[in-house]
């Protein structure tokens, strides 16, 4: 059964949060699509992947590379798993895929300061729930701290 889980973004940004994600995605051995909505907030994300501590960056290549299904991540617009997947983050009110029940998790990530996201994120909510996936909420507390919230 598909597991999604939302993350509530507040006083934080996604470049501060996907990174320490995405890593405990790959130390778990899982494959990974980032679905954003913009080429060029792949693209912004793409450089930041690489340069976002001095002593690390995450193995991960865009939609567009003729490597994709070699990729442990692979940042995307569209829909579709190229390197076969087992965990898909939808960033900036991206759509649920139509194959959301073919992944291990969802992970919603979305801006907790922005009306527009918060609505979208109740309903694939309540559309996750609909289809009986397992759906946590998750927000950070003041030390930034991710907590499971009810």
């Amino acid at each position: 059964m598909t597991e999604v889980l939302f993350y509530h973004l507040q006083n934080m940004t996604l470049e501060s949060v996907l990174p320490p994600l995405l890593e405990k995605s790959l130390e778990r051995g899982w494959r990974v699509v980032v679905q954003s909505t913009s080429p060029e907030r792949t693209e912004t994300l793409d450089a930041h992947l690489w340069t976002y501590t001095d002593d690390s960056f995450l193995p991960h290549a865009t939609w567009r590379g003729g490597d994709a299904a070699d990729q442990p991540i692979i940042l995307s617009v569209e829909e579709g798993n190229p390197n076969g997947a087992n965990v898909r983050f939808l960033i900036d009110s991206a759509a649920l895929p139509a194959d959301c029940d073919s992944y291990e998790r969802l992970v919603l990530v979305f801006n907790g300061d922005d009306p527009d996201a918060v609505a979208a994120a109740r309903e694939n909510w309540t559309a996750c729930k609909a289809r009986g996936f397992e759906v946590t909420y998750w927000q950070a507390d003041e030390r930034g701290r991710w907590q499971r919230r009810q």
